[in-house]
């Protein structure tokens, strides 16, 4: 059985993460949103800019992402940015999504039946 190597980076963010007390569910979807965004960007997330958080923002938008997960992803960002990388300026850069409204169906009232 082989193991996976782990990154002085993602290291520290899974001692943070314990260090907060994030249960393991949390920290999965964290490291999951972490490793999304390496993905999209092609190199090291702690060398990101507040152009690259923007530009994949837009890429989320563009490729249907839905909201829920969208924000999902966010936190997970925001957490490693702040907390591992200590850069909490690029939190202000991360903006979260809102679902459209439900409209629900209108049914005539029982006075009108």
């Amino acid at each position: 059985m082989t193991q996976e190597k782990v990154s002085p980076l993602r290291a520290r963010m899974i001692e943070d993460m314990r260090i907060k007390g994030l249960g393991e569910s949390s920290q999965k979807a964290h490291i999951r949103a972490v490793r999304y965004f390496v993905e999209f960007l092609g190199r090291s997330p702690d060398t990101a800019t507040e152009e690259d958080l923007r530009a994949y923002q837009l890429h989320m938008v563009n490729t249907n992402v839905t909201p829920s997960t969208y924000n999902v992803r966010l936190v997970g960002l925001r957490f490693f940015f702040e907390t591992t990388c200590k850069r909490p300026e690029l939190k202000d850069c991360l903006h979260f999504r809102t679902e459209a409204p439900v409209t629900l169906a209108s049914f005539p009232s029982f006075a009108a039946i």
